[in-house]
């Protein structure tokens, strides 16, 4: 797959980047060949691969030390966080526009 200038160009604007000239190609080759690598990916027969799960711990079972109870916990504190914001309409801070189309 060839990626052309444009549309390195078109990321670049859409993520408010400013790249030098030198910079378009060099992210273009880069980005070219990310996806020639994943055409090769696709190629690969799967069919036989069983799908993965998540990895635990391997010990007795319930012991999982890395995962905890989940706890319900208050979180009031939204009105402080508020309060030191410049601008705030609560709930919600209130920021300056960003996008502009």
């Amino acid at each position: 797959m060839r990626i052309t200038r444009e549309e390195v160009l078109r990321v670049a604007e859409l993520a408010h980047l400013e790249l030098t000239p030198a910079e378009i190609e060099l992210y273009r080759g880069q980005l070219d060949e990310i996806l020639n690598y994943i055409g090769k990916l696709e190629k690969l027969d799967v069919s036989n691969v069983e799908p993965m799960a998540q990895v635990l711990f391997a010990g007795a079972p319930g012991e999982h030390p890395e995962l905890r109870d989940d706890v319900v916990l208050p979180c009031d504190v939204a009105d402080a966080v508020l309060a030191q914001a410049p601008d705030a309409a609560k709930p919600f801070f209130r920021v300056p526009k960003v996008i502009e189309r």
